[in-house]
């Protein structure tokens, strides 16, 4: 007899005390007992916030940055950062789902169920809290407000599960278990029929929940991320994988894949999704370009694009609220829409620091040269096209200052202890773990979000935080979205700011810190036709969203992942000589291989086999 496992993710770890069995179970019947029943967890407020806080706990781990994980002794070996074009996976025994997707080698059967199955158990939670939050004695105003939240949370894992699968079941209100499992409907829903449910749990959350939240409810869902959901939502839909899907020509999966026709309205259902949350006014780019941790008499302390790593420490700065003459209400918070908070730890630097300051090889992997070369000068210019010269082997001069806060270059300086220490990544004389061929597999590793303060080898915790949804990306949305729409010199008024795709990528460039010029365009071409403009809001996501998983999913949902995805990629190679002299080299890393299956993930061989209603997704069959 098939046992179900009642409720998933009771409580707050803290809470969880029982032994969880295990069965022969499908997706939606798969929870981790305790020894607190339903009963008890909703008579009791603190077991009920703590039963909606456990929800919380997977939003991001789609994007995490060891989301592939190699097993209990090696448990993360990178995430979506180096599964595509923007970075190499650490080398080991492992065949992870990041590795089966570099290397064309991805199928049902070998693929991970933990997608599938996190999403599906976190909305089997959430639909088993709306259906028990009301038995909770605590005032009818707050009880409202976490069920909303719960409403989102639902919305936004099965966001997860459409882009990583296209159409899937959807289960509504119900709870299935051991009486009424037999009742699961396990047939996919067309893609339309899920924008259409996501879009309306999250509009109707949206009415219960206050527009931003700050201070205790940092990291709660707001009526603000309701509308950034829709707005992502609402991009993909239009993109060319989706709005009008050639993916198949099966007529059982072409509704279930995307939109059979394509519709140029869709565009614009994207660009009023974005300019939704924009018009709210709450959120900004901080853009600031001092470093308040240092002296004003220290020549270090004009630092030019400073707000874009401060984004990611908040707590830090959150008297850093003037620059220039403004002042932002929300500080280094002022982008941050949603996020996941985990605790204070080392683990970002655990994932992502070099030997030399960590506990040996990274395992979060090791971003590209080819990335590195996509930054442009700080005048904003291609790399050796404007005024200032490129310098491959000292590749942070003069250039875009958001590469120095993304990678970790030969050179550059981490914090061990009190010391800051130097690393180094060339070979030969004098080379340390962090060489190319010895720690990194191609010359650089990853900065992106790492504290300035700490390493994962010293003793200073820090507040980790992952961007679920950053104020940029919104931004970013909305021009994509009008470019295609509209065309690229397309401005409006959206409160009291003039805004389009071109203004859009002078604030982003703005605060990244790359020079005005005289034009005051940040190295842009003002006369970009659709294409061009197309092209550089494409750079721009590929910069500013560096490392944080959307790369994976933007060249699918731009069909252009049969060339990025099928592609050498190249490290930098450093030799450092006896008579002190170093040369430089670029050196092919790995070749990608991509099949057209790999638009989307396989649906796991062994949900598929559960049921004939299951269909599988095409080219995997």
């Amino acid at each position: 007899m098939r046992q179900s496992r009642l409720l998933s993710g009771l409580v707050l770890a803290a809470l969880m005390s029982g032994a969880s069995s295990c069965v022969d179970s499908s997706f939606l019947d798969e929870t981790q007992t305790t020894d607190l029943s339903k009963e008890v967890i909703f008579s009791d407020s603190t077991y009920t916030v703590g039963f909606l806080n456990h929800i919380y706990a997977d939003i991001t781990f789609d994007v995490a940055p060891n989301r592939f994980d190699g097993g209990l002794f090696d448990p993360g070996e990178g995430g979506l950062q180096s599964a595509c074009d923007e970075g190499e996976f650490k080398v080991t025994a492992h065949n992870t789902d990041g590795v089966q997707f570099v290397s064309g080698t991805v199928n049902p059967v070998t693929i991970s169920e933990k997608t599938w199955r996190t999403c599906y158990n976190q909305i089997r939670a959430a639909n088993v809290f709306l259906a028990n939050a009301d038995a909770c004695p605590m005032q009818a105003d707050a009880i409202k407000r976490y069920k909303a939240e719960a409403r989102f949370l639902r919305a936004w894992y099965y966001f997860l599960l459409l882009r990583h699968y296209g159409g899937v079941p959807l289960l509504g209100d119900a709870v299935y278990d051991n009486e009424n499992y037999e009742g699961i409907n396990m047939k996919r829903a067309t893609f339309k029929e899920c924008v259409d449910y996501i879009e309306s749990e999250a509009l109707a959350a949206r009415t219960d929940l206050p527009v931003r939240v700050s201070g205790a409810n940092f990291g709660r869902v707001s009526g603000g991320a309701c509308l950034a959901l829709v707005s992502r939502l609402k991009l993909y839909a239009a993109s060319p994988l989706f709005n009008g899907t050639t993916h198949t020509d099966n007529p059982e999966l072409k509704a279930v894949m995307g939109y059979p026709e394509a519709d140029k309205e869709r565009w614009k259902e994207a660009a009023d999704a974005a300019r939704s949350l924009i018009a709210t006014g709450m959120w900004e780019l901080y853009v600031y370009h001092q470093n308040p941790t240092i002296s004003s008499d220290d020549p270090a302390f004009n630092e030019p694009g400073f707000g874009f790593y401060a984004q990611d420490h908040g707590e830090d700065f959150s008297t850093a609220d003037r620059w220039n003459g403004k002042r932002y209400q929300f500080a280094a918070f002022s982008g941050n829409i949603l996020v996941s908070i985990k605790g204070k730890n080392m683990d970002k630097e655990r994932y992502f620091d070099p030997p030399q300051c960590n506990s040996g090889i990274p395992d979060g992997g090791f971003p590209t040269h080819d990335l590195v070369e996509a930054f442009p000068m700080k005048d904003g210019a291609k790399a050796g096209e404007g005024k200032y010269n490129y310098d491959r082997m000292n590749p942070g001069k003069d250039r875009d200052p958001r590469l120095a806060n993304t990678i970790t270059y030969n050179g550059t300086t981490r914090k061990v202890g009190t010391d800051n220490r130097t690393i180094y990544t060339y070979k030969g004389f004098g080379a340390t773990v962090d060489a190319i061929g010895q720690g990194t597999r191609t010359g650089y590793y990853w900065r992106k979000g790492l504290h300035r303060n700490t390493s994962g080898s010293n003793f200073i915790t820090v507040t980790q935080v992952h961007h679920a949804i950053r104020y940029a990306e919104i931004l970013l949305n909305y021009a994509e979205a009008v470019n295609e729409y509209y065309g690229p010199g397309h401005t409006e008024t959206v409160g009291e700011t003039v805004i389009g795709p071109m203004e859009v990528l002078r604030l982003i460039r703005e605060r990244a810190g790359i020079e005005a010029g005289d034009d005051g365009n940040y190295g842009l071409d003002a006369n970009m036709d659709q294409n061009a403009m197309r092209e550089a809001i494409r750079l721009e996501r590929r910069l500013e969203l560096a490392g944080e998983g959307h790369r994976f999913f933007d060249v699918r949902r731009w069909m252009i992942a049969d060339v990025t995805e099928n592609a050498m990629t190249h490290g930098l190679e450093l030799t450092h000589k006896m008579d002190g002299t170093i040369t430089s080299r670029v050196v092919d890393v790995r070749q990608h291989v991509f099949r057209k299956a790999m638009y989307f993930w396989p649906i796991p061989y062994n949900e598929v086999m559960r049921s004939s209603d299951l269909l599988q997704n095409p080219y995997y069959d």
